[in-house]
């Protein structure tokens, strides 16, 4: 009898660490300092051993090569990449993870990283800055679930401090959508779902004019009724 014998393949993480900075939707990238595609900027990932599972490599991997410390990011899986061809070194299959984070943490390159940085979202996918292998599918993948999450759920509140005000938030949804909303309307829609925002009963007058209420993200979950984006 014939034995079997499988093919032999690698298993990957790679993570979207997507913020809003500078006013503009950022992702979290890293210099390759090892070959294929030594030099050139990556979404931050590697190998995972036999000994974890896909989530533990990913906090692993991003702390090893960003600095960005485990329970820091709240990872959510995206999909899985099978292409065949995706990476020069052999059979590799990648699982995706993003994770949204208030605001950028120092970073600290390591392990296979040479450097780290925060680049505009919109600079990978108009081409101006091109990644290694098939990260800026992996990132505009990242981007689309991450849209997506915020017509459905409270995860707004993930990019905001522990204190924000309603033009916070309503920044968030703004760069994410890459929209402008309006007011009025967005107070309506954030104020429909019970337990979304939770007020402190403090005041802040930090982005000048009259002071704004600060609030806190509240214990629900899903948004109800769902705030769709213009399509």
């Amino acid at each position: 009898m014939q034995t079997y014998i499988p093919p032999l393949m690698n298993i990957a993480v790679d993570i979207t660490i997507l913020t809003v900075r500078d006013d503009r939707l950022q992702v979290l990238l890293v210099k390759r300092g090892i070959e294929p595609h030594q030099g050139v900027w990556a979404l931050p990932g590697g190998f995972m051993n036999n000994d974890e599972t896909a989530e533990q490599a990913a906090h692993r991997e991003l702390a090893e090569e960003t600095g960005i410390p485990h329970g820091h990011a709240r990872l959510e899986p995206v999909g899985f990449y099978t292409e065949p061809d995706r990476d020069p070194r052999g059979r590799v299959v990648s699982l995706s993870y993003m994770a949204l984070i208030p605001a950028s943490p120092p970073t600290a390159a390591g392990g296979d990283a040479d450097d780290t940085g925060w680049v505009p979202v919109a600079a990978v996918l108009d081409g101006a800055r091109t990644l290694a292998f098939d990260h800026a599918r992996l990132l505009a993948d990242a981007l689309e679930h991450a849209r997506a999450l915020l017509e459905h759920t409270t995860i707004a509140t993930a990019f905001c401090p522990p204190e924000f005000t309603e033009a916070d938030l309503r920044r968030v949804y703004e760069r994410v959508w890459d929209t402008e909303l309006d007011v009025r309307n967005f107070h309506r829609k954030i104020t429909r779902t019970e337990g979304f925002l939770t007020p402190t009963g403090e005041k802040t007058t930090r982005d000048g004019g009259r002071p704004a209420a600060l609030y806190r993200a509240g214990d629900a979950v899903r948004l109800q009724p769902p705030m769709y984006r213009a399509r």
